[in-house]
């Protein structure tokens, strides 16, 4: 400090007089007498002006001029035109030092002259000092230190400062200043130029800093930043955003305490072509045995660090033609390290091949300057914003993170068949691991890729419980989903979200599918043993997805079209295989009356047919409109084949289906029973009828005498059957018509005295498969060709006899009795027609 003011102070104060003198008239005038040899000069210059403004100017004696020179050993009395000077010039206070010739001064650095002497004018003082290489100089700034910010910048209080260093005859910036931040030196060789910008109307009267000799520090500048407590400090390399000096070295040192944690992010950086050397990045970290720990401006950079560190930025020899520019914007980060930080998480991907996890933070939640960071540390001081995590490896982690819900956890996994042959009824699950349901970050998403080959297999997925399709009109509101879209390249098929709790038991995908889990909120976690899906290879069929649906007995099953936003792509067709239980009749809904498609090529249809009956109705969705509400009695499916539609007329559709109890009329069963009974009174009659006719004519050839033999089957003869039964099963009785050779034993004998034993055909219940496959057009399902009917088996194909018929007849075989009167039949015996022909 000594050293600063021998020469000046005393020769300012003994010397000269500093003042400003009220001249007569009113008129305020100023008088700024600098010492010779002080090595200052003061420069007053037009500033720019505030529009708009009247012409001001700098008078001295009677001469009006508009700029003022006062170089050391002058002195200058001076006035202003104008009552607003401030509006119109600046004042520029420059002090140069040589350290060339002699000992460089040091200590607490002046303002000479006094800032209570100047005009009220925006003020610069500027120091610029020259020194030899070998000679370092410090910058040690006081309380509340230095805040680094980028070109355009301002400072709140208008207070800055510019600091430049010398490489030869070369200035380098290294950078500009506000007050309240981290900085607290600054250390370079060659020389240092600093200016202080002061506001017209601060009365500041110290400069805030001091200059201290040093050894040479061998490099650009050591920047020194000391965080006192949690915090963050932004900086910057020399000359940004323009180009780092070529193969230069510049230092960063930071004072940290030992129980908090410092970790650094790269903000912005581009790099140069180098012809020598490698730019990089070099860290002194306690506590590592490596050091220095060298990294590429490319990768994530260390964190988690206790205690002191340095950081280096090291430039190489560029190319001459095409130099390109290293440049560094990093951000340093001071935190309190939390409970979750001193916990170490293992990942366990070691058995997988094809999976990826990646923890990121949430794209809703940006990080801010005010906001303390959040960081994944793949091991003590490896840390960043985001870590993806590779299969093949087991990896520890741990968090550096106030909120760990700013961060959230993305996973994909590929499951792929090759080989058919291998693959064909193969079974996976499709859960998230526990490894990472263990980690305190909330899962967002959890993919799945089904791939498998084309032509050859096909996908089914089995939920553990059933599941809702996600609609306006019945939202999924539980804490995951899933969303199934295809996984083809080029295909935008996307079937929709589904949660569990609804109706939806099966879906069938005709290849390549990406089912991802997809969050919504923290409960997932104890939720997560509801998340259980079941993926199997299948054979491959022509529909691009089936879906099997139970609906509920209590509540409506919503379901639409895939894609419902942007329309059922061109040419992709979907089936519903719809279960009604016998107890009950569901109601079919559509939402509107038509779908609005125009079709560009090919058309557009629906197509419900009853799995029981096999009738179809088919609707041409660009030309009619859709059916009313429709009941169904029996399981139906619901397809739906799109065309090529015109831009903008897409397809989509919204259906629901809604159960009722099954109910029977009244009238109807007192017919069906009133009915019966006069039929079976007619059989009666004609029966009776039957036997007193043959009576007759066996007295008429002699009286017959009866004979009782207890051996004898009294059973009625019968025919073999003569039609097809044809329900599927039926739990009424069977009977056989009652014919009159029953009631009279004697007149079973043949002409050869034998008893003809009868023949009853039985009913047997329907074993064909029903409801396999969507109806047709496109695609078809091939179905084995319908076998001819037999005495004794239903054809498996044969479509079942109408419900509302009561019973079923056996008839009697066209059987010869002796008298050769008795094969009438009471029905019409006829062959019926098979099926098919």
């Amino acid at each position: 400090m000594a050293g600063l003011n021998c020469g000046v102070t005393v020769a300012l104060l003994g010397v000269l007089l500093l003042g400003a003198a009220r001249l007569p008239r009113g008129v305020e005038a100023y008088e700024i007498a600098l010492p010779p040899g002080s090595g200052i000069s003061v420069l007053i210059k037009p500033g720019t002006p505030t529009l708009p403004v009247k012409v001001c100017y700098i008078i001295i004696s009677t001469r009006r001029e508009t700029k003022l020179s006062i170089k050391a050993g002058e002195s200058r009395v001076f006035s202003f035109s104008c009552q607003n000077p401030e509006n119109h010039f600046v004042i520029e206070i420059q002090k140069n030092i040589d350290c060339m010739s002699g000992p460089c001064p040091s200590g607490e650095v002046q303002l000479q002259p006094s800032t209570s002497v100047l005009p009220a004018l925006n003020r610069t003082f500027v120091w610029d000092v020259k020194a030899h290489k070998s000679i370092g100089l410090e910058l040690q700034f006081s309380l509340p230190r230095l805040r680094q910010v980028g070109p355009g910048e301002s400072c709140p209080d208008g207070v800055t400062h510019d600091i430049s260093g010398r490489l030869d005859a070369t200035v380098v910036r290294i950078g500009t200043f506000c007050s309240n931040g981290t900085v607290s030196r600054i250390k370079m060789q060659e020389g240092v130029k600093m200016a202080l910008h002061l506001p017209w109307f601060n009365n500041r009267n110290v400069s805030g800093f001091s200059i201290t000799n040093r050894s040479s520090v061998k490099r650009l500048c050591i920047i020194e930043s000391v965080f006192e407590g949690e915090g963050s400090a932004t900086l910057m390399s020399a000359n940004y955003p323009d180009g780092f000096p070529e193969d230069e070295l510049m230092t960063w040192q930071f004072i940290v305490p030992a129980h908090l944690r410092a970790s650094v992010s790269f903000l912005h950086f581009s790099v140069s072509n180098c012809v020598k050397k490698e730019e990089r990045v070099e860290y002194y970290i306690p506590g590592s045995t490596t050091n220095p720990e060298v990294f590429k401006l490319e990768d994530k950079q260390p964190g988690n660090m206790a205690g002191n560190f340095n950081l280096s930025l090291q430039g190489c020899d560029q190319d001459a033609q095409n130099p390109g520019i290293l440049r560094l914007q990093f951000q340093v980060l001071v935190q309190r390290p939390q409970n979750e930080s001193n916990k170490t998480y293992v990942v366990d991907l070691s058995n997988e091949r094809a999976m990826s996890l990646t923890i990121e933070p949430r794209s809703n939640k940006p990080s801010t300057d005010s906001v303390p960071g959040c960081f994944v540390c793949l091991d003590p001081w490896t840390c960043s914003t985001n870590l993806t995590l590779t299969p093949g490896s087991k990896h520890k982690i741990s968090f550096l993170c106030d909120d760990l819900t700013r961060l959230w956890i993305n996973a994909e996994k590929n499951i792929t068949c090759t080989d058919h042959r291998y693959c064909h009824r193969k079974s996976y699950s499709l859960q998230v691991p526990g490894y990472i349901l263990q980690l305190p970050v909330q899962l967002h998403d959890f993919s799945w890729k089904l791939l498998v080959p084309k032509d050859s297999l096909s996908l089914a997925l089995v939920p553990a419980q059933k599941l809702q399709q996600h609609t306006h009109e019945r939202a999924c509101n539980a804490s995951f989903s899933y969303l199934l879209a295809s996984a083809v390249p080029g295909q935008d098929l996307r079937f929709g979200f589904f949660c569990s709790g609804g109706s939806i038991e099966q879906i069938r995908v005709k290849q390549n599918i990406s089912v991802t889990l997809r969050t919504f909120a923290p409960s997932f976690q104890q939720e997560a043993s509801r998340q259980n899906l079941t993926v199997s290879f299948i054979p491959h069929f022509k529909e691009d997805g089936v879906f099997t649906v139970t609906p509920d007995r209590k509540s409506k099953v919503y379901l639409r079209t895939p894609n419902w936003d942007r329309g059922l792509p061109s040419l992709t067709s979907v089936s519903w295989n719809i279960s009604v239980p016998h107890d009950q009749v569901a109601c079919l809904t559509f939402l509107k009356e038509r779908t609005g498609v125009v079709c560009q090529t090919g058309r557009a249809f629906m197509i419900i047919q009853e799995q029981r009956s096999h009738a179809e109705e088919i609707f041409s969705l660009e030309e009619e409109v859709l059916p009313k509400p429709s009941f169904r009695h029996h399981s139906f499916w619901v397809n739906i084949s799109n065309c090529s539609p015109v831009s903008g007329k897409q397809l989509d559709l919204l259906f629901w289906v809604s159960l009722t109890p099954r109910t029977t009329d009244l009238t109807v069963i007192i017919l069906t029973v009133v009915g019966g009974g006069a039929l079976l009174l007619f059989a009666l009659g004609l029966i009776i009828c039957f036997v007193k006719k043959n009576k007759k004519k066996k007295i008429s050839k002699g009286p017959a005498v009866g004979i009782y033999n207890g051996n004898i089957n009294t059973h009625m003869p019968m025919q073999p059957k003569k039609f097809q039964k044809r329900r599927k099963d039926n739990d009424s009785h069977v009977y056989a018509v009652i014919d009159d050779t029953m009631v009279y034993g004697h007149l079973l004998q043949d002409s050869s005295g034998s008893f003809l034993q009868p023949e009853v055909a039985t009913y047997q219940p329907f074993q064909g498969p029903m409801g396999d496959c969507p109806p047709s057009p496109p695609p078809t399902c091939s179905r084995a060709p319908t076998a001819k009917l037999t005495t004794d088996e239903p054809s498996p194909g044969s479509p079942p006899e109408s419900e509302s018929e009561p019973y079923t007849f056996s008839h009697p075989k066209d059987t010869n009795i002796s008298n050769g009167n008795t094969d009438i039949p009471l029905l019409d015996t006829h062959k019926p027609t098979e099926p098919g022909e």
